[in-house]
């Protein structure tokens, strides 16, 4: 009779080793400070690498806001616009590895960088991908919905109709009021659980689940400073829409570079 525990499978009573739990640290405003000069001196080491990042970005915004625009879809140009820095953290997964690499003094060109960004759809990287899009499905359905019972008498062609509506009408006020702590209650839980979890993920073996939490971990622990982090990246980004977002090319590859910089005070290294 063969054993249960022959071949090439585990025996009965294999138990998986568990994943030592990331230690998170306390951060400062100085961290901040430090972690932005060090992404700025990133992105200057290798300008053209990380402007073409912040560019394909921009190019991507532009194309959505023209698609928007010949299918009629004015209302979606708004959330699609506030939505549009909360999936900065994938167009920055490139920069993330650029850091790193910077970081330990290695060489790289852009196959190396390419190769790293393609193997992640292989790893936990897809999962995470799932989480903002669901969060930004939900983001798309509350605006809808907000649109229909507040603005439901009010009636618009074109961008300008639709601008003029919310900006200059009681109840575009109202909308706005409502649809700003909407999205704000949103965009602070994708913050929550990507803005560490993105480059953890990158970085280490580790599952979605647990990098999620990490990251919250890092929030809550530390939330005066993180949250200062959330409005600059607001800040800048938004800003750099404003001249056909073209901003981009520069505020994104400064933002992810600083954004590892970031997670490595953040979070402790890992145990080997």
């Amino acid at each position: 009779m063969t054993s249960k525990t022959s071949g090439s499978g585990p025996p009965d009573n294999y138990t998986p080793p568990q994943q030592p739990i990331p230690t998170v640290n306390k951060v400062t405003m100085s961290d901040i400070a430090a972690s932005l000069k060090d992404g700025f001196s990133d992105f200057l080491a290798r300008p053209l690498m990380s402007g073409f990042f912040g560019l394909f970005y921009a190019v991507f915004g532009l194309l959505s806001v023209w698609c928007l625009i010949r299918l009629d879809a004015i209302w979606m140009i708004i959330p699609a616009a506030l939505g549009f820095p909360l999936v900065a953290p994938f167009a920055a997964a490139g920069l993330y590895e650029m850091s790193r690499r910077l970081q330990k003094g290695q060489s790289f060109g852009w196959s190396e960088i390419f190769t790293v960004m393609a193997s992640q759809r292989k790893r936990e990287m897809g999962w995470m991908a799932f989480v903002t899009l669901f969060i930004l499905w939900v983001w798309f359905y509350q605006f809808r919905t907000l649109l229909v019972i507040i603005l439901q008498d009010s009636s618009f062609s074109d961008l300008d109709g639709f601008l003029n509506t919310v900006f200059f009408t009681p109840e575009g006020w109202s909308f706005l009021a409502v649809g700003t702590c909407v999205g704000a209650l949103l965009a602070a839980v994708l913050f929550s659980v990507t803005v560490v979890a993105m480059p953890m993920l990158l970085d280490r073996d580790i599952d979605f689940v647990s990098a999620m939490v990490t990251s919250v971990r890092v929030v809550t622990e530390n939330p005066v400073v993180m949250l200062t982090w959330a409005a600059i990246i607001t800040a800048a980004m938004l800003l750099s829409l404003i001249p056909a977002f073209l901003g981009l090319v520069v505020t994104l590859p400064i933002l992810g570079h600083t954004t590892w910089h970031l997670y490595q005070r953040a979070v402790s290294p890992a145990e080997r």
